[in-house]
């Protein structure tokens, strides 16, 4: 079966870590799988090439979708011929479900929804009308695959998502290489030049507001009044020393020399590991593969009671309302 997944680009973040372990455990004897990017590349790109998986980048520029873009997406899938077309997030699934309409055959598509993005008003005008669009569209899918409960009834209560083609299939985990490690924990505090017994407390995402970055800094600095000796971890896409955002409020907030901005990381197994709490700030989530990836390696964590967090955690850890800056400090 030849399948191909649509995604819009292939950084190293929730729903494309998902992607990258689906394809590195399906059999590729029975499926023969390959991967177009809307944009361009990104880390993960280099690795499914490894793994034998193609990758085809439409470069599609940010912002509305040129016909050019969209014919070269509509030529490369009636070259790939594929059997099944997989998209991921709201505009893989509205670009997959387009290009399947000019394939040279019928050809079912799967939509992938991994987040609880309901308040349109928070987000980009390109990203809130694709929502909006795909809610006109969710009957033609021959599923809707959510990876949360608070997902999947959301889109159909909240945006008018059609409710009779979803399933739930939540995030797994790879309990062999997430795991307890005393090296990893040694390792990243001698990496960042702190105590060898300093308590490190992370938040693992990218630099988007539903993220809330914000309240993350502010519990920082009222932890720091009690536990001067804690130093605060940050990494993700757009979270790193060229942030003009997270430097002038780290500043303001007089935590500097507490606060480290790592980026993008490719070795988040030891990252995680080493950890001594690892929080969760967001207005809306999915099924955050953070929190799962944490307590794999035996992490307990602070949340938000955003999309299914609080529902992972459960009594392992803490769960507090998003935007609780006391609360989410406390915790």
């Amino acid at each position: 079966m030849r399948i191909v997944h649509i995604i819009t680009a292939l950084h190293a973040e929730g729903a494309q870590m998902m992607l990258y372990k689906l394809l590195s455990r399906m059999e590729q004897k029975r499926f023969d799988a390959a991967v177009v990017s809307l944009s361009g590349g990104g880390p993960l790109a280099e690795e499914l090439v490894r793994m034998g998986i193609p990758v085809h980048s439409i470069n599609m520029k940010p912002g509305l979708p040129t016909p050019a873009a969209f014919i070269r997406l509509v030529r490369k899938i009636r070259q790939i011929k594929p059997d099944l077309i997989q998209g991921w997030m709201y505009h893989g699934n509205l670009a997959a479900q387009l290009a399947a309409a000019f394939a040279p055959a019928r050809v079912p598509v799967l939509w992938n929804i991994r987040g609880s993005h309901f308040a349109l008003k928070n987000e980009k005008p390109v990203t809130a009308a694709t929502v909006w669009l795909n809610a006109k569209l969710s009957s033609l899918p021959a599923k809707i695959i959510n990876n949360s409960e608070v997902s999947a009834f959301g889109h159909e209560q909240r945006l008018g998502y059609n409710a009779n083609n979803h399933i739930i299939i939540p995030n797994g985990f790879d309990t062999s290489v997430y795991v307890p490690s005393a090296e990893a924990r040694s390792s990243v505090r001698a990496e960042l030049a702190v105590a060898k017994d300093a308590l490190l407390i992370a938040l693992f995402a990218r630099f988007h507001p539903v993220k809330d970055h914000t309240s993350f800094l502010r519990a920082a600095s009222l932890l720091l009044k009690n536990h001067p000796e804690v130093h605060f971890i940050l990494s993700g896409k757009g979270v790193d020393s060229s942030n003009d955002y997270l430097r002038d409020l780290a500043t303001h907030l007089g935590i500097s020399s507490q606060v480290h901005l790592l980026g993008e990381r490719g070795d988040m197994p030891r990252l995680a590991a080493a950890m001594d709490i690892v929080s969760l700030t967001s207005h809306a989530e999915g099924f955050p593969n953070v929190i799962g990836e944490a307590m794999s390696c035996g992490v307990p964590c602070a949340v938000t009671d955003a999309g299914d967090s609080g529902r992972i955690v459960g009594s392992t850890g803490r769960v507090v309302a998003p935007g609780n800056v006391s609360a989410l400090a406390g915790a």
